[in-house]
């Protein structure tokens, strides 16, 4: 039977499982239920418990219970299991509507920040399951409804990382349209966004998270991948747009959970999340991991862990302080993938290693340190957010490199690399909310200081402490030749250190009930300093740079939005990562982007939005030669993204849940670079992506869960020469609920069990995609 068959057989069977399943809930529906209990708490801006506020729960228009918060700001409502609506007012702040669904047996605890009356946002809701994101602050620095953003924006909840037992960053943008996780040389999380290539546009709760390195899941309440030019925000880089990670919080509902994983190729892992209020004014939350497996790669196996205690201190009604530390630590085996051959990823097996795997590896130590104090005076809104990170972060890898004519020999090389960085960021904000006749205003102000330090060290391989390359027999690649790492030449030996100075300024006005406009401009004062430890060289490079912000909504309906939006951002000429300034380089002008994006957000229902968006991104001021002096770089260089992408997320029915979407990219060299002619396609940017999953209930007991993929062929590299070709893959999940506090999960990857290569780095170092595997996990809820 072949594998069309059978998927076909299966998305057949799912989905007559959906009818049925749907119509037996139906029939359930009728039936009388027993009553559950949902418990919660009313905060303000500042976490202070509000009293006396009235909860109402209505279901299909018709209230079913009510209630008052108690002295600790708490209510219980009993409800039969389903979906509401909560209704919430207090006097002095902004009514509030605020879905919730309950679990099989019982609801989730709920915490409920409202907001003063005139604050230009809306409730969010914190450590309750089912419930999708409706609102972000880091798009704007203001807690904003995402329909009301003019910008794409896909959002990870923590509750489709859990469905899907997603292990990575790279597992997360599966299912975001417009961006692909490609290889980072099998030692970083690495993102194509936009057709463009990143390995530092990455932030936690808002704030730069830069060094290359592997991020984990475990503490993580979203991911949010917010995309287009970001500069007004964010500050440099972030071109094609950013990764932000937002941390769970220490809150006053009190939760606990453990889950042990396991599985196939040794799959190893134990996950906790304690939450508990110390008393009304003080909560402790504690987050960890330990992680231990194997991989369907011969020789390679990683272990990690980390730790992250947060505690919540309401200092008075008007002032809530919040601490944070992460130890996190990684350290694997360095994998670089296989070689191509003749265009294609080459004969060699899924599972062989390339090179000596006893002397391959990544480390990396990360040490993270915050302090965020809110203070709200009236309709001003004080925030100062500072964060520490500490990285010690290394690796040591053996390289496949050209494949002979026959397809007998492999050529192979190595390299080791260390980075040592300390960054330290302190952003102030300012919010007020403001009226000037009929306009209402939402107003922010802000600066961000920061200090970057890297020492960065790199040696080359010796085999045979002779020769930089060896070449090896194709079909037994795996060697143990005594190899001497030190500095050839070119290697690096430097100190970096980077200076940021910004302020920003933004205006999100309302016209009307139907027309919001959104307008911001930051500047930042980049500083470089170079130093090489190799020859006692000094480079220096200060770029002042301006980054505008303009976008419209449009609503001819509440539910519907029609945005259109302008943005730039600026990339430094040292890169993302500080790797170089030379005497030609520190002359060169920051790239640019500019972005051009127009779409449409639509929520269908209470609970499901649909996202649309096309677009237009130019990268320009890149390196080329000079046509008339080889030995001289001009900035004539461009290249442009062009695309359209649209998401669904959200439940579609009580029962059924949906994540996914679809995205067409057109990414080209417009104008002739240092690395291709003009017409290229840019690598590792597929024309076509699609991705769905699909999450249903079937009862109180059971729940499964279906998902596809699908990308078309790409390129490994810039010069177009190696293919990798496009695949389907299914993946899918059993959950039972054995009762309130225990639950167990099966995931399946790859269900048909097929052949495919996911990335590269380059067009030899390609990575295959896992054969089918099976995951287990027990959850403990106490």
């Amino acid at each position: 039977m072949s594998a069309k068959t059978i998927l076909s057989f299966v998305l057949s069977l799912f989905c007559s499982w959906l009818i049925v399943a749907d119509s037996l809930s139906t029939v359930r529906a009728n039936e009388a239920a027993p009553c559950s209990q949902l418990r919660g708490r009313v905060l303000d801006p500042n976490r202070a418990v509000i009293a006396g506020a009235r909860i109402t729960a209505m279901r299909k228009g018709i209230a079913a219970s009510s209630a008052l918060t108690n002295a600790n700001g708490e209510f219980s409502l009993s409800l039969e299991p389903g979906e509401y609506t909560l209704q919430i007012s207090a006097e002095g702040f902004a009514e509030s509507l605020v879905s919730v669904r309950s679990m099989p047996t019982t609801f989730e605890p709920v915490e409920i920040l409202m907001q003063l009356v005139g604050y230009n946002a809306i409730v969010t809701v914190t450590d309750m399951a089912g419930v999708g994101t409706s609102a972000i602050s880091s798009a704007t620095k203001t807690l904003t409804p995402l329909r009301d953003l003019p910008q794409s924006i896909s959002v990870v909840s923590r509750e489709a990382i859990r469905n899907q037992s997603m292990q990575s960053i790279a597992d997360v943008v599966r299912y975001v349209p417009g961006v692909t996780a490609i290889q980072g040389e099998n030692n970083r999380d690495q993102v194509v966004i936009r057709g463009n290539s990143s390995s530092a546009d990455f932030f936690v709760d808002g704030v730069r998270d830069d060094v290359q390195y592997y991020r984990d899941l475990y503490n993580l309440d979203r991911v949010e991948a917010l995309k287009g030019p970001n500069a007004m925000i964010f500050g440099r880089g972030g071109g094609g747009g950013v990764i932000n990670r937002v941390t769970k919080q220490a809150g006053f509902a009190s939760l606990g959970e453990l889950t042990f994983q396991g599985g196939a190729f040794g799959n190893r892992r134990l996950a906790g999340d304690f939450d508990r209020p110390i008393n009304d004014r003080i909560a402790f939350r504690f987050n960890g991991v330990y992680e231990r497996s194997g991989s369907f790669r011969e020789h390679v196996d990683l272990e990690r862990g980390g730790l992250n205690p947060k505690l919540t201190i309401v200092a008075g009604k008007q002032t809530q302080v919040r601490l944070s530390y992460e130890y996190f630590r990684d350290k694997r085996t360095a994998d670089r993938g296989i070689p191509s051959y003749r265009g294609r990823p080459s004969d060699a097996r899924i599972s062989t290693f390339f090179g000596n795997p006893n002397s391959s590896f990544v480390h990396a130590r990360v040490n993270l340190a915050s302090t965020i104090v809110d203070h709200q005076i009236g309709k001003l809104n004080i925030r100062n957010h500072t964060l520490f990170g500490d990285y010690d972060r290394s690796y040591q890898n053996f390289v496949p490199g050209s494949v002979n004519a026959d397809e007998t020999r492999v050529n192979l090389s190595a390299y080791n690399n260390a980075t040592r960085r300390r960054n330290i960021f302190n952003q102030t904000d300012l919010t007020y909310a403001a009226k000037t006749g009929p306009l209402r205003h939402t107003l922010l102000a802000g600066t961000e200081f920061g200090r970057q330090l890297s020492h960065n060290f790199r040696n080359t391989g010796f085999f045979n402490n002779a020769a930089t390359t060896i070449s090896v027999e194709f079909a037994a690649p795996t060697i143990n030749t005594p190899v001497t790492f030190r500095q050839n030449v070119t290697d690096a030996d430097n100190r970096v250190q980077a200076n940021i100075v910004a302020t920003y300024a933004q205006d999100q006005i309302k016209l009307s009930r139907k027309v919001q406009l959104l307008a911001g401009i930051r500047f930042d004062h980049f500083n470089l300093k170079f130093h090489n430890n190799r020859n006692g060289e000094n480079f220096n490079r200060t770029d002042n740079l301006l980054s505008p912000r303009a976008g419209i909504v449009f609503k001819p309906v509440e539910p519907l939005s029609l945005y259109g939006s302008y943005s730039i951002s600026y990339l430094p000429s040292s890169g993302d990562q500080f790797s170089a300034l030379t005497a030609s380089t520190q002359t060169l002008e920051p790239e640019k982007f500019t972005n051009y994006e127009f779409g449409a957000k639509w929520d269908i229902g209470q609970a499901l939005s649909l996202t649309t968006a096309v677009y237009r991104l130019a990268r320009t001021n890149t390196r080329a030669n000079d046509p008339n002096d080889p030995t001289k770089i001009v900035q004539t260089g461009s290249q442009r993204t062009s695309g359209f992408e649209t998401g669904l997320n959200g439940s579609v029915t009580r029962s059924w849940n949906v994540l996914g979407g679809y995205a067409y990219q057109n990414a080209r060299i417009t104008s002739p670079t240092i690395a291709a002619p003009a017409g290229a396609r840019i690598a590792q940017v597929p024309r076509h992506t699609f991705s769905l999953w699909n999450n249903y209930r079937f009862d109180g007991k059971w729940a499964a869960g279906l998902g596809l993929i699908h990308r078309s062929d790409m390129y490994a590299a810039i010069d177009d020469r190696v293919v990798l070709p496009s695949y389907n893959r299914a993946d899918a999940a059993v959950f039972y609920t054995i009762n309130d506090n225990l639950a167990l999960q099966t995931n399946f990857e790859n269900l048909m069990n097929k052949k495919y290569f996911i990335n590269a780095d380059g067009n030899d170092n390609i990575l295959p995609g896992s054969p089918r595997a099976v995951r287990f996990a027990l959850s403990w809820k106490f």
